[in-house]
């Protein structure tokens, strides 16, 4: 009877002991969250800009009430998100809170689905076509006369490495942020490159690294241009859904246009 008892006594035990190792993983989560919290909060009321050095881990440890194991955990984790950025021997400052971990997630995101990560970046194409989409029309009817021409600048030069067979990927990418710098909102550059440095560095894990039609890219662009010279938003608007269609097309070949 005594042994029986003892056996339960055990069993119960090691039973309860992965349940209160769930508890404690649970509850150091919790904490590790709301360290966080509080970091960013810091910032937010101390209205620190990016570079401004932040209070030491002994001074956190004191203010927030945590052990120091805690603090630097905490700290590791906004690093990641490039919202606080270690110094090793100088200490920790407010980060850039970049798109730098957006970048890195819907990167892993795409390549993470072997099984069709075309799919998974004609999802990260079409946000990208409704976000241009967008945008196009509120700036199509305002350019000035030298951002045009800075635009046609650009054009005639993918033109000319149309001409050789060459393609364009950086000309690409300066046409379109060239274009929204009218509206003034910084998020826009940045969201825009994000999706760009996607989609090359899918483009290039996977091996897609040759352009197969950069005339009709350039003429593309030639359309776009045309549009916002002749003030029509319609048109605009269009002429980015057509270069956006190309790109779609093209991104489910082996051979896939980098945009």
């Amino acid at each position: 009877m005594g042994r029986g008892t003892s056996g339960g006594r055990t069993l119960c035990r090691m039973s309860e002991e992965p349940r209160n190792a769930r508890r404690n993983s649970s509850r150091e989560r919790h904490v590790g969250t709301q360290i966080r919290r509080d970091v960013m909060q810091l910032i937010l009321d101390r209205r620190l800009p990016p570079g401004a050095p932040l209070p030491t881990e002994a001074e956190l440890m004191e203010s927030l009430g945590v052990s120091r194991n805690s603090v630097r955990e905490a700290l590791k984790a906004l690093q990641a998100l490039d919202i606080v950025e270690i110094r090793h021997g100088y200490g920790t400052y407010v980060g850039q809170a970049s798109l730098t971990p957006l970048v890195d997630g819907l990167t892993f995101r795409t390549l993470a689905q072997v099984e069709d990560d075309h799919a998974a970046l004609a999802e990260i194409l079409q946000v990208r076509e409704v976000l241009e989409e967008g945008l196009i029309r509120r700036v199509a009817g305002g350019l000035t006369e030298d951002r045009l021409a800075r635009l046609d600048a650009i054009v005639g030069r993918m033109e000319e490495s149309a001409e050789a067979g060459e393609p364009f990927p950086d000309l690409d990418r300066a046409f379109h942020e060239t274009l929204y710098e009218a509206l003034g909102n910084a998020l826009v550059p940045q969201l825009l490159a994000a999706f760009w440095h996607v989609f090359h560095r899918v483009a290039k894990v996977r091996g897609w690294t040759r352009d197969p039609a950069p005339a009709i890219t350039a003429r593309r662009h030639r359309a776009i241009l045309t549009a916002l010279r002749e003030r029509d938003v319609e048109g605009a608007q269009e002429a980015m859904a057509d270069h956006f269609r190309g790109i779609e097309a093209r991104s489910g070949q082996e051979t896939l246009g980098v945009k």
